[in-house]
């Protein structure tokens, strides 16, 4: 019997996190059944549902850490609401199905492996720096799977604090890029990333929850590998938008997102990444003209935060900046 949701998780050196975020799954969103074998539809009781973590050659345990996650069976869950952990689970529960790489393939090739693999008519990419600590995730399955006219959604996402995180963005034009890199503070930050309390079409639904139709992905393509971590997400769904069809922001469902726990560098991985997947996007999807204004665009950031860092003496603004002017 296929699961109705594939939930996906990529795992680099995330291990507490990783089993926090599993065993919040468990603990807190209970229509998904695991072990579904007489279960043929979703419904609003029991939804059947597998969950693929993809290792990227981590190297703090992890891997070690989902063989030995066993999920209860969904009668045990049901008969101990206050279970916390996948420690002793009912004997007979399903495990964790683990793709382990040798290295860091990045996000979007690693989603890709466990998309090729998954059984679900629906795919849900999740981080391993969320937690679920209320059932959004069958929530938004129940609402992505009784409104033809989405082919994928995404939840709220919330900060540790409970205050809002930007959830969803606008595909980044040139002005757009702009806000983005020099006005952030004011009102750049909010024009590329949002939120809300209404349900609404979107450009595209950050990376770290997406719930879509396989149909969709089989219409649009995979996550592009070309791009190894950062804007693999906004240019799935720019394809998505071109290929006539609908994203949506759900805030009804809520999960706190971390942020960054795969980060090696710091800030520095996210900006240099965010450089080469601009740049990536535009050469890939925009006029040869557009592309040359984003690389004056970005070259300009670079050379003044350049110059800001050595006239402060910042190493992390000298080094980060240094390696971004030579993306561009």
């Amino acid at each position: 019997m296929n699961p109705a949701l594939s939930i996906i998780i990529v795992n680099y050196n995330t291990k507490k996190l990783l089993e926090e975020c599993l065993s919040s799954i468990i603990k807190n969103d209970k229509r998904l059944d695991f072990s579904a074998k007489e279960i043929t539809s979703v419904d609003n009781e029991s939804i059947p549902a597998e969950i693929i973590v993809v290792d990227n050659g981590s190297s703090d345990g992890s891997v070690e850490t989902i063989r030995n996650f066993q999920i209860p069976c969904l009668a045990g869950r049901q008969a101990n609401p206050k279970l916390q952990t996948n420690l002793n689970p009912p004997a007979g529960g399903p495990k964790i199905k683990l793709i382990e790489n040798r290295k860091n393939l990045g996000f979007a090739k690693a989603n890709n492996q466990a998309i090729k693999k998954s059984k679900g008519e629906f795919v849900l990419l999740l981080n391993s720096d969320t937690l679920v600590n209320e059932p959004a995730i069958s929530q938004t399955l129940l609402w992505l799977s009784s409104h033809s006219e989405a082919a994928a959604a995404g939840c709220k996402l919330i900060n540790p604090d409970g205050s809002n995180q930007g959830s969803f963005g606008t595909f980044p034009d040139l002005w757009t890029v702009f806000l983005m890199l020099f006005c952030e503070r004011f009102f750049g930050s909010r024009r590329v990333r949002s939120s809300g309390g209404l349900i609404k079409q979107v450009d595209w639904l950050v990376g770290a929850f997406m719930m879509v139709r396989k149909s969709a992905l089989r219409k649009v393509g995979l996550l592009d590998e070309k791009i190894f971590m950062y804007m693999e997400e906004v240019e799935w769904f720019y394809r998505l938008k071109e290929s006539d069809l609908k994203a949506f922001f759900y805030p009804n469902a809520k999960i706190i997102h971390l942020g960054g726990a795969s980060s090696v560098t710091g800030r520095t991985d996210p900006i240099l990444n965010i450089y080469r997947g601009l740049v990536y996007f535009y050469r890939k999807h925009k006029s040869p003209a557009q592309l040359a204004i984003l690389k004056i665009i970005l070259k300009l950031k670079a050379v003044l935060s350049l110059f800001l860092g050595k006239i402060s003496v910042n190493n992390y603004l000298t080094k980060t900046y240094g390696e971004a002017i030579k993306l561009v």
